[in-house]
This record gives structure tokens, C-alpha cells and sequence, in this order.
């Protein structure tokens, strides 16, 4: 983030000019963080990496839908075919959107300069945070958008799929899976903020980031079968335990809210609440581990 667009500049007193002593009243709570906000979306629109990062997801996103030839047999075939995909990119993308995000304003020096001002530690991480947000959300809708607007104008398989299920295929199962992989998304978007906060080298984000790439995308189910295997979770609680890892949680939203209802069938994938718990949970969590970082 560029020292032009600092967030203090509009939330610091300034003297009344007449020569009365007066000082205006700094701005809201709420005015702080749409700057922030503001500063961040400048900071993605100028950083040339966020752009091919896009680009790059999107033609890989398109290429699967495309070349798999989901998109001719409807919402849910493409949904299937993506769900894998997904569960792999939308971490790495989030991740890369994150573990910088506070890093590079402490290396700039700019998070000292904002402890100076009425600027709370709260204000920042939830400013970084949404900003980074709609740049992240922006990068994933945007091409599952277009892979739905293609699926509506090339299915010619969607009725045949379908007629001996009791579900439909419908553009809202894949709405739901959008709206699924956005908070999946942000999730870890979140826990990259955290790390952004914990470390003090890039080397270091780096590293901590690979760390949470394999725990987010292995090292939880794993603890989860081996949990399974052992007795240690039984048959009844499986569907709550899955919840404890988000890209378990993400997966069985999908499964229960895409995919069974499509197919009219099938055991249940996931406990919704508890999953959707987990998700909050561990969003709030790590903002509130970045927000506890910067109190130091």
C-alpha cells in the first residue's frame, strides 16, 4: 500500500485556521475504514500480480468446465467437475491475497505511523481485511460467472441428465455453490491476515503460509480419518466432526446443498450448521488473532 493514500491523512484533528485554538472532530469509526477499504482496492488495481493471478484462475476454471464438456450436461455436472479444482486453487489464490497484506505496511514503516493517529488495531485489520476481500471475491465470481452463462447457452444434456432423479438441475444449485466457495474463501483469506500479522519477513509469511496450505488442505483430514480409524470419532458424530476442518466444511456444503439435492438421494455429506459454524469460526478467530498481533 502507497504512503499517497495513507488512511490517517482524513482522520487527523486539524487546527481551526481563524486562530481560535478550535480543532475539528475526527472522523467516525465508519470513515476510518471505507479509507482503508478505498486504500486497499487501490493497492490490488495497481499490483500486477493480483491480475494475472485472475487471469490465470480464470482460464484455468473455464479450461476444466470447458474441456471436461460439463458445461454442455448442466449447472451440476459443472459444479462436480469444478468442486475438486476448487477445493485446491481458491486457498492458494485467498492465501495469496493475504499473507502480505499488514506484513508489507510494517516493512513500509506505515503501521507505526497509524498507531500515532486515532487509528484502533481493530479499524485496520477489519479495513485490510475487507478490502482484500472484495479484490478475492471479484477474482473467483467473476469466471464462475461466465462458466454459468456458458453452461446456459450451450446444455443440451441438462433434461436427459436428470430425468430419472427426483432433483432438477437448476442455475441456483450453482448460485449456492458460488456463494460457498465465497466463504470458503474468505476463511482463509482470514487466517492469511493472521499470518500477515504474525510474521516480520516476507521469507517468513512465505514459509508460514506453505505451513498453512498443507494443514488447510491435508493435514486436518487426515487428522480427521486417522480420528475416524481410531475410534476416537464415531459413526453418529462424523458428520460434526468433519466441520472442524473449512475445506472439509466447504466440501460437504456442496455435497448437501448442490449435489444430493440434485440427485433427489444419498447419505448425509455434512452436518449445514456445524459446518457453516466452522467457517465463522475460524473467519473471526483469525481476525481476532491479527487484531490481538498488532495490540503488541
Amino acid at each position: 500500500m502507497s504512503a499517497d493514500t495513507n488512511p490517517t491523512r482524513d482522520a487527523t484533528p486539524r487546527r481551526d485556521e481563524s486562530g481560535a485554538g478550535r480543532t475539528t472532530t475526527a472522523p467516525g469509526s465508519k470513515r476510518i475504514l471505507e479509507t482503508i477499504v478505498r486504500r486497499e482496492l487501490r493497492t490490488i488495481v495497481r499490483t500486477r500480480t493480483f491480475f494475472v493471478l485472475g487471469v490465470a484462475f480464470a482460464a484455468v476454471v473455464f479450461g476444466i468446465a470447458w474441456i471436461s464438456g460439463s458445461v454442455r450436461g448442466g449447472y451440476v455436472p459443472t459444479l462436480v467437475d469444478l468442486l475438486t479444482p476448487m477445493e485446491l486453487l481458491v486457498p492458494v489464490v485467498a492465501v495469496a491475497f493475504g499473507y502480505r497484506a499488514i506484513l508489507g505496511d510494517a516493512q513500509r514503516g506505515e503501521l507505526d505511523v497509524l498507531k500515532t493517529y486515532p487509528v484502533s488495531s481493530r479499524q485496520i485489520v477489519l479495513g485490510v481485511y475487507a478490502g482484500r476481500a472484495v479484490g478475492l471475491v471479484t477474482t473467483l465470481v467473476v469466471p464462475l460467472v461466465l462458466v454459468a452463462v456458458t453452461v446456459f447457452a450451450v446444455e443440451d444434456e441438462g433434461r436427459t441428465l436428470y430425468a430419472s432423479h427426483s432433483g432438477v438441475d437448476s442455475p441456483i444449485l450453482f448460485a449456492r455453490f458460488v456463494v460457498l466457495t465465497i466463504l470458503f474463501a474468505l476463511a482463509v483469506l482470514a487466517v492469511a491476515i493472521a499470518i500477515s500479522a504474525m510474521v516480520s519477513s516476507t521469507r517468513s509469511a512465505l514459509a508460514l503460509s506453505v505451513v498453512a496450505l498443507v494443514v488447510l488442505l491435508v493435514g486436518l483430514d487426515l487428522a480427521l480419518v486417522y480420528g475416524f480409524s481410531a475410534g476416537i470419532i464415531g459413526d453418529s458424530a462424523l458428520i460434526h466432526a468433519l466441520a472442524i476442518s473449512p475445506l472439509s466444511a466447504y466440501r460437504g456444503l456442496v455435497f448437501e446443498s448442490a449435489i444430493v439435492v440434485a440427485a433427489g438421494t444419498g447419505p448425509a455429506a455434512a452436518s449445514p450448521i456445524s459446518s457453516l459454524l466452522s467457517l465463522a469460526v475460524w473467519t473471526t478467530a483469525s481476525l481476532g488473532i491479527a487484531m490481538s498481533l498488532l495490540n503488541r
